[in-house]
């Protein structure tokens, strides 16, 4: 009788358990989002933005390695990629009228690690004291290259060529006097490609100062602030004719967008944010964004007809 109950027993126990249910599975779970990718300037104050209300532009989004509170054309080109969906960590070391030799000499202790990206701009004549002359720059940017590639393989590092300064080429007795203001712009150009072909590891130029020829090619910039503004054109430099506008720095940041993340700038539209906190109108930020999608395209800047 006892084991006949035992037995019973055993038998309710094990059925209950096969109709026991399930255990309810939790929601289901979210992939983890990318890492950001990793993105360093080197650079002087055409990286920083002097002379325009970008110099300090949404600083607390970048960081300045520096810290001197700069914002410049590394917040522009944050503030690009978050308005495209894109999720980048920023980061800058910049000093005014410097060389790459000089950030080599003072600043490497700073920048010394693996990074996704690094954009290096060099001084605005590549030689300060030979206009023009790439050789500096070929071995500085090419100790760059190295460094950087030693921490990470992968490093995408680009160089930036500059633009043509209107100081160097209208008045008398510069370096680029009586040619056409595009001439300096792609004699830095030349620059670049040969720092670019010494140091393979530089894997793209950014042709900003290209960017800025094409700007006028279009009829969208005027060629010579010394004699004024044309009506409906804008100025890409700085009451100096030395360093950029708003404009021309909002111009280079759209380049180095569109180089780093291969995006076309176009896709921001003339409501893109900083156009509208900085004082660029619609008009001014698509037709800037055009002109840096025409030349990273490499097509024609001419305008119809």
């Amino acid at each position: 009788m006892i084991a006949r109950v035992i037995g019973l027993a055993a038998l309710l126990v094990a059925a209950t358990a096969v109709a026991a249910p399930a255990p309810r599975s939790g929601p289901a779970s979210t992939p983890a989002p990318a890492p950001a990718k990793t993105m360093l300037f080197i650079g002087n104050s055409f990286t920083f933005g002097a002379y325009s209300p970008a110099w300090h532009y949404r600083s607390d989004s970048v960081t300045d390695l520096n810290g001197d509170g700069v914002g410049g054309v590394p917040a522009l080109f944050k503030l690009f990629t978050e308005e495209a969906g894109l999720n980048y960590t920023v980061s800058l070391e910049t000093s005014p009228g410097k060389s790459l030799a000089w950030h080599l000499a003072n600043k490497t202790m700073l920048v010394d690690r693996a990074w996704d990206h690094v954009v290096l701009q060099e001084y605005s004549t590549l030689d300060p004291e030979k206009p023009g002359d790439p050789a500096r720059s070929i071995a500085d940017a090419g100790r760059f290259a190295a460094m950087f590639t030693a921490r990470n393989p992968d490093t995408d590092i680009s160089l930036t060529a500059t633009w043509s300064r209107p100081d160097l080429v209208y008045p008398p007795g510069k370096p680029w006097s009586g040619t056409p203001i595009a001439l300096m712009a792609t004699d830095l150009r030349r620059g670049a490609d040969a720092v670019a072909a010494a140091a393979p590891a530089i894997r793209r130029i950014n042709p900003v100062g290209e960017a800025f020829n094409c700007a006028i090619t279009a009829g969208v910039a005027d060629a010579n602030p010394y004699d004024g503004i044309a009506a409906g054109q804008i100025d890409l430099w700085a009451y100096d004719h030395y360093h950029a506008s708003l404009a021309g720095y909002y111009l280079e940041a759209l380049v180095i967008f569109g180089g780093v993340t291969g995006l076309d700038p176009q896709r921001l539209g003339a409501t893109e944010i900083a156009a509208a906190e900085l004082g660029l109108s619609h008009a001014q930020a698509t037709a800037l964004q055009r002109v840096a999608a025409l030349q990273l395209a490499g097509k024609s800047c001419m305008p119809p007809g």
